[in-house]
């Protein structure tokens, strides 16, 4: 599975991609933010982009609008630690796939990209 990983705090940003291409997923490119996501998404055809919530200029939400704009089926996964109802009601407006709080860490994390991956495999 190619995933784009989305953070503006470069050593997060960097963990999350090392412990993602550990677990054998496809890191096809970090994005610092909002901007860069979109670029990306449509540079590198990620099947999954794990998007930021709070970042400087465009937020992860209007990334992920932007994005879905572009690219409908796009599946992307809000990873933030500013989780709560309201959040998840306006993420699912954005259109994000599934909503996790990094405080479950990264290993719910890679376990719903995995989850991810089988379901876009039997799509296709």
């Amino acid at each position: 599975m190619r995933v784009l990983v989305v953070d503006d705090t470069e050593h997060v940003r960097r963990f999350i991609a090392e412990m993602l291409g550990l677990d054998g997923f496809d890191v096809v490119g970090t994005a610092a933010n909002g901007e860069e996501a979109v670029a990306l998404t449509l540079e590198h055809d990620p099947h999954v982009v794990v998007m930021d919530l709070r970042m400087p200029g465009m937020d992860g939400l209007e990334a992920t609008r932007r994005i879905r704009a572009l690219r409908s089926g796009q599946q992307v996964v809000l990873y933030t630690a500013y989780l709560d109802e309201t959040v998840e009601a306006q993420a699912r407006e954005a259109g994000v796939a599934l909503c996790l709080g990094k405080v479950e860490g990264l290993p719910r994390l890679e376990r719903e990209l995995s989850r991810l991956t089988l379901a876009l495999s039997r799509r296709d």
